[in-house]
């Protein structure tokens, strides 16, 4: 065999490889974690040096935030998330891997998070806070999840992003307030999530969950606020009933399910002439076109003209339909429904969605470079032509990586206790209409609030290659 044709034939392998997504190469990993194996997990991440470098650091840090939180190693969740959130903070741009993105793939560089997932630290942040009774670090976290998304949103110069607040991170201010004893501050808590839900443009088909109305109207009640009061009471259609509580109560949070995963998908584009020192690449079923400055290079021109069609490789999400398709508590003789309070799985969704044209003609500079090389080696050399074909072919991909641990949607509701011991019993109707049945222990005292965060790992597959969700076929 020729060396030439060894090189194709390597490089031929090499596309068959790089085919596969972040997800699919991470698949031992996401099995463990779908099993529920969550230390073996844990180790398994932790021996992974791969992971741990500079250019997945931060994807290292997310997951081990999230299994030491769900091992309720709270103190410790909080330093990875806690480095995550400086190395975000600090983050700048490494001009080398930079400039290498443009001729291979944005896989290359560290990985910089989505503009949700810098927000999804703080939540689990808040929560660790809540489990340890520190109860002003739990409320400045979530103050800091709507702070960071104004940041994140004034960088963008047309502001057209979905996802602009977070009326999640309001109920969980307003908790922390009411676990200190400020009423008040927790009263305009919950009224600004109430705005959020009822927003022009609503937040992401969420109705406004039932707790939180019967919060709103026990507040406004408690603080003596006639006119709020008989507002959400006909806005409602319900009065404030007190609730006995002689043993406190616990506030539950369920994680339902897994977020979505990257894939990618390819665009074609068209290469047509421009204005003078243009070449547009325009696709007519997005209705989009870019422009590339080629300026007087006549050459270049027709070295782009002549490609003709031109296939961009961008991320895409898959998601993990949930296995669960509702729950609630049984505590007590009463059953709580647990209320839908944000789904993470539609802010990807939207969040992704609203980057799109901010990204595009990024990816068609780097596929523009690396088809001009691709026709002035062919010009030099045929094989060697040839060989840039199957090259940019193999790096012509979208960066798929994600943090692939973060929960669907998320549920919540307030349970009040007993004095002594109570037994709550969360049951949980899964996709075939059976119902699953986990069983929690809590001592009641009264005037204390307790706060469990609970992780249904279970969800259907993204795609038929995703085997990391066998725990599901039962």
């Amino acid at each position: 065999m020729s060396v030439f044709k060894r090189l194709i034939a390597i490089a031929s392998l090499c596309l068959l490889v790089s085919c596969a997504s972040y997800y699919q190469r991470n698949i031992k990993f996401q099995s463990l974690v779908a099993e529920g194996e969550i230390e073996k997990a844990e180790k398994y991440l932790d021996g992974d040096k791969k992971m741990q470098r500079n250019r997945n650091r931060l994807l290292y840090l997310f997951n081990m935030g999230f299994v030491n939180h769900l091992e309720q190693q709270f103190e410790e969740s909080n330093k990875y998330f806690n480095e995550a959130d400086l190395l975000i903070e600090d983050y700048k741009r490494n001009y080398g891997s930079e400039a290498l993105a443009l001729i291979s793939n944005p896989e290359v560089k560290p990985y910089r998070a989505e503009d949700f997932e810098a927000v999804m630290i703080h939540y689990y942040k808040a929560l660790n806070y809540l489990n340890l009774r520190n109860f002003d670090a739990a409320g400045v976290e979530a103050r800091r999840i709507n702070l960071k998304l104004q940041k994140l949103n004034d960088k963008y110069k047309d502001h057209k992003n979905r996802y602009q607040v977070d009326a999640f991170a309001h109920i969980v201010m307003g908790l922390a307030f009411e676990a200190q004893g400020e009423i008040n501050d927790a009263f305009i808590a919950y009224r600004n999530a109430y705005e959020v839900y009822t927003g022009e443009h609503g937040y992401f088909g969420i109705r406004v969950p039932e707790q939180l109305k019967r919060d709103l109207l026990r507040t406004s009640k408690t603080l003596g606020f006639r006119q709020e009061y008989d507002q959400y009471a006909s806005e409602f259609n319900m009065t404030h009933t007190p609730v006995d509580k002689p043993g406190g109560e616990v506030v539950f949070f369920w994680n339902n399910g897994m977020g979505p995963v990257k894939d990618e998908w390819s665009i074609n584009f068209i290469a047509v002439p421009g204005q003078a020192g243009f070449v547009n690449f325009t696709n007519e079923e997005l209705g989009v076109t870019f422009p590339f400055y080629i300026g007087d290079d006549q050459q270049k021109r027709n070295d782009l003209l002549a490609l003709h069609v031109v296939r961009v490789a961008f991320p895409k999400y898959l998601e993990r339909p949930t296995y669960y398709t509702e729950a609630w508590l049984n505590a007590n003789g009463k059953r709580h429904d647990l209320d839908k309070v944000e789904s993470v799985n539609d802010i990807a969704f939207k969040t992704l969605r609203d980057r799109f044209l901010r990204e595009m003609s990024v990816a068609l500079l780097r596929l523009a470079l690396k088809k001009l090389a691709e026709v002035q080696l062919s010009q030099e050399n045929e094989a060697l032509g040839a060989l840039a074909t199957i090259t940019n072919a193999v790096t012509e991909k979208a960066d798929t990586r994600n943090w692939q641990t973060l929960p669907h949607t998320i549920y919540y509701t307030r349970v009040p206790l007993k004095a002594g011991m109570n037994e709550l019993t969360l049951q949980q109707k899964n996709k075939n209409r059976g119902l699953d049945e986990s069983r929690f222990q809590f001592e009641g005292k009264k005037g204390q609030m307790i706060f469990f965060p609970y992780s249904s790992l279970e969800h259907l597959p993204a795609a038929p290659w995703d085997v990391a969700a066998t725990k599901q076929v039962r």
